[in-house]
């Protein structure tokens, strides 16, 4: 399943133009927050910055999040659709009379 999750997001990489951006931005996020980490000390201006980049960050994986899941149904269709329009099974067991 992971190779499979690591095939969808590269080929999404590629092929859609919202995740890319998102995946960029989220790159860059994240080699701000190394710049603020290596810091030995953050000012109050850089620690409200890393706090409002990891929050960010966060959203921005989320919306990923939920690009990759949509693509993951379209891909997978859905077995419940299918059973429901199938009637119940039948009861094969001798009924009991009274």
């Amino acid at each position: 399943m992971n190779g499979q999750l690591q095939a969808l997001k590269e080929l999404l990489l590629q092929t859609d133009e919202e995740f890319h951006e998102l995946a960029v931005k989220h790159h860059e996020l994240e080699d701000r927050l190394q710049q603020l980490a290596s810091k030995s000390y953050l000012s109050e201006p850089e620690q409200l910055e890393a706090v409002t980049l990891k929050k960010r960050k966060l959203q921005l994986k989320d919306r990923m999040e939920d690009i990759l899941r949509r693509h993951r149904q379209a891909e997978t269709p859905a077995s419940s659709s299918v059973s429901s329009n199938e009637p119940p099974p039948s009861d094969s067991r001798p009924h009991a009379r009274s």
